[in-house]
């Protein structure tokens, strides 16, 4: 892994499309998991800071960023680790295949889609039915207050 100097002070209070390094705490701030969620994500292979700083903190880029909200977004659909593995090397090798290699690539992310539109119907079915249950129980209560 590269070794990077900690950020100064004014690339770190830059905006987001800056290229600037941000350590763990702030990487987990900005897109919504525990330092220990992204600490698992890359022991797991899913996700490895672009750099460390002098003292060893791990340092990410917004590039990084991306793909913990691959993951994030992926989590709550199902999707094994080795899915959301399999997943982000398709992401990352798609933009720079060629020919054959990215129409395989292209087949590849369309299965993702398919799975992960097949598993939001799911979802949305589940949740349908969780709010008639909500629902009935309501209307139970309102029977059973007199209102």
């Amino acid at each position: 892994m590269a070794t990077a100097e900690r950020p100064a002070e004014s690339e770190q209070s830059s905006g987001p499309a800056s290229g600037r390094l941000m350590q763990i705490g702030e990487a987990a701030e900005r897109v919504g998991l525990s330092i220990r969620t992204i600490r698992h994500y890359e022991e797991a292979g899913l996700v490895v800071p672009s750099a460390r700083s002098e003292g060893g903190f791990r340092l990410y880029t917004d590039a990084d960023l991306d793909r913990l909200v691959v993951v994030r977004r992926m989590k709550p659909l199902g999707f094994t680790l080795e899915e959301m593995r399999a997943l982000l090397a398709v992401l990352d090798a798609l933009d720079t295949a060629t020919g054959r290699d990215h129409d395989e690539l292209l087949d590849r992310l369309n299965l993702f889609h398919s799975t992960a539109t097949a598993r939001v119907t799911a979802l949305r079915d589940q949740l349908a039915m969780a709010e008639e249950f909500a629902a009935t129980l309501h209307s139970r209560l309102d029977q059973h207050r007199g209102g």
